[in-house]
């Protein structure tokens, strides 16, 4: 029965449990070391497929959960309050959106202190000259405090997709052989 409204209001929930992880790190004087925790804890849970199954299976026992998370978190050197926020998270049965809370609360983090994320796309990874280069870009484009999250694409073939915000700029290879087609069958 939780279940069911959990789907609904997810989006909210991981945005007010977020917040809430904000508000207390922020009392705490920790916001630093928590933001940088909070993504170790992304990033492990994206590299662990055996957390990544204890937090998406409903058939293992709460507190079994809870103890798997707290001795991988203490065993990976995480601070108290990234382990007693996933400890919560596993109490009250929401281990299933741990990831994306961990997603949200660095969103909230970049819009507190007025970063905007740009989530650039590409065929290949890029190197630290072409991300040197698509910063300078970006602060051209008006765009001063950035962060770049990267993800590899191979689909695209070639070129980027950027999406800051609600704007999307899609120079891909994929994108513009896409045009090009439908291009060639109007003159057809």
């Amino acid at each position: 029965m939780a279940s069911g409204g959990s789907t609904v209001s997810s989006g909210g929930l991981t945005e007010r449990y977020a917040a809430a992880l904000y508000s207390h790190a922020e009392d705490q004087h920790a916001l630093d070391a928590v933001m940088s925790e909070m993504e170790s804890l992304g990033q492990t849970i994206d590299a662990s497929a055996d957390l990544r199954r204890v937090l998406d299976s409903p058939l293992i026992d709460v507190h079994e959960a809870q103890r798997a998370v707290r001795a991988v978190l203490a065993a990976e050197g995480f601070g108290r309050i990234v382990q007693d926020f996933a400890s919560v998270v596993v109490t009250n049965r929401r281990q299933r959106q741990l990831r994306t809370m961990v997603s949200a609360f660095a969103a909230l983090v970049a819009e507190k202190r007025g970063i905007q994320v740009a989530h650039v796309s590409s065929a290949h990874p890029l190197t630290d000259v072409q991300e040197q280069q698509l910063r300078a870009r970006l602060i051209e484009a008006g765009y001063g405090n950035v962060n770049i999250h990267k993800h590899v694409d191979p689909t695209l073939l070639g070129g980027l997709v950027v999406r800051i915000g609600a704007r999307l700029y899609d120079s891909s290879l994929k994108s513009r052989l896409q045009r090009l087609q439908y291009a060639m069958k109007g003159a057809a």
